[in-house]
């Protein structure tokens, strides 16, 4: 009877029931060549979209800068300039004289909720099927992943532990095409930061630039 009871209660509840997401892995942007790497992906899916909508390599770009650029718009900028210009594409120097605007802004979000390190539950989907572990401890954990979980769950969690693990902030790239007034190319990213690196994606206006004296010695 209280069997019964239980599972009839399960069938209802006050509020949603809180899940996770299915694994997922995000990059961490740590230097300015991680900034490069991040143009050269917008750069190549960029292109990539314009040709699946019909338009053009070979439709004149020009890459605007955003109102109050960090010091990561600045340096994106630069390396998205150069890699359309590796890619054969037209790059204007002004607005006027482009028939596609390039355009990309930031949205840099803090969380106050802990940020885990990504650790196996009792079960985990490798590539090579589902298994389980069981009591796995701290010290030691990369061999005993090795051992439990296969190279693929190791691995996961190796390049997790190296990378310095999850933060609470994250910044959100947006990249858009425009032609016209109509967008004809877009894409967004999220990725990590250090939380100490945040400065250098908020806006000037935000984020004032420090001006640094040099004092001969």
């Amino acid at each position: 009877m209280l069997a019964s009871l239980v599972l009839a209660g399960c069938g209802t509840a006050p509020i949603p029931v809180a899940s996770n997401f299915d694994y997922s892995v995000q990059h961490k942007v740590r230097s300015a060549g991680h900034w490069n790497l991040m143009a050269d992906d917008v750069v190549q899916q960029t292109l990539g979209t314009l040709q699946k909508n019909g338009v053009g390599s070979v439709a004149p770009v020009y890459v605007q800068l955003p109102a109050n650029a960090s010091a990561f718009d600045r340096g994106f900028r630069e390396f998205v300039l150069t890699k359309l210009v590796q890619s054969s594409v037209p790059v204007m120097e002004s607005g006027a004289s482009a028939e596609l605007q390039l355009s990309y802004a930031t949205q840099v979000v803090v969380h106050k909720s802990a940020r885990p390190h990504y650790i196996p539950g009792q079960f985990t989907m490798l590539a090579g099927g589902l298994m389980a572990a069981y009591g796995l401890r701290t010290e030691h954990l990369d061999t005993k992943l090795v051992a439990a979980l296969g190279l693929a769950g190791a691995a996961d969690f190796a390049n997790s532990i190296n990378s310095g693990g999850p933060t609470h902030t994250e910044v959100i790239l947006t990249t858009s095409v425009s032609r016209g007034g109509q967008f004809v190319a877009r894409k967004t990213d999220v990725y990590y930061l250090e939380d100490v690196d945040a400065p250098l994606f908020l806006s000037s206006s935000t984020y004032p630039a420090r001006q640094l004296k040099v004092v001969g010695q």
